[in-house]
């Protein structure tokens, strides 16, 4: 299957911040409501959606605090072990540690993550 059979569409956009209750609070202005908070490790996550838009910020002591400072998008995937095979024959640069997890949501999360040629990095997600 072509990579783009393993993707559903936009999953989140994740923002690291050095100031969580003032991004919180300047997104839930524009109508974001808290989906989902938790920690991983030190850091504290949120997951702020509005519609089918979610924005997933994470503390982080370096921040860009520049414009461009998104980190990165995470497409919603099916099957990410099958996702990650066909990025990998398709000599994409994963820049993850593989297929990695994380005890998000319910069930938890899979993902792996490759670079862009501008350094960007997409994120293959999927909820377990």
């Amino acid at each position: 299957m072509p990579i783009g059979g393993y993707v559903t569409g936009l999953q989140h956009v994740g923002l690291p911040t050095g100031n969580m209750s003032k991004t919180c609070s300047f997104y839930e202005g524009l109508g974001f409501a808290k989906e989902y908070e938790t920690m991983n490790g030190n850091c504290r996550v949120v997951f702020l959606k509005l519609c089918n838009v979610i924005i997933e910020a994470y503390e982080a002591s370096d921040c860009a605090m520049a414009s461009g400072a998104w980190n990165h998008i995470a497409l919603n995937v099916t099957k990410v072990g099958e996702a990650y095979e066909a990025v990998k024959t398709a000599g994409y640069r994963i820049v993850s540690n593989g297929i990695e997890t994380l005890p998000f949501f319910e069930r938890g999360v899979s993902f792996f993550i490759i670079e862009g040629p501008n350094k960007e990095r997409v994120e293959f997600n999927q909820y377990l």
